[in-house]
């Protein structure tokens, strides 16, 4: 039973090094302390894109409409065109000519 544990533990640190990967305590530890930066960063990641899908809309839009970014996203919500930030940064940077016509379409 006790070997079976031991076999798992590093089992899951295969990849690490030094001690991290040999030794059942340090093992241990390094298991805790990847499983809590996994957690966290699962989460972080959302609004790192957020972050990129921002900076990606505001240079197209500074770029081709000469606006800035909070003012684009204020007239998107008052003509009611339901586009997310996701969508938006994927047409600004691969089909710039489709999002050259949406900002035309709200001047």
């Amino acid at each position: 039973m006790k070997n079976k544990r031991r076999k798992n533990i590093l089992a899951q640190t295969k990849g690490y090094r030094f001690d991290r990967k040999k030794k059942e305590r340090v093992a241990k530890e390094a298991i805790k302390h990847a499983g809590r930066n996994a957690f966290r960063d699962r989460r972080r990641k959302k609004g790192d894109f957020r972050k990129l899908f921002t900076l990606r809309i505001n240079a197209a839009v500074r770029e081709m409409g000469g606006i800035s970014y909070s003012k684009f996203i204020d007239t998107l919500k008052k003509k009611n065109i339901g586009l997310d930030r996701k969508s938006l940064a994927a047409l600004a940077k691969d089909h710039p000519e489709a999002f050259g016509r949406l900002l035309e379409s709200i001047k």
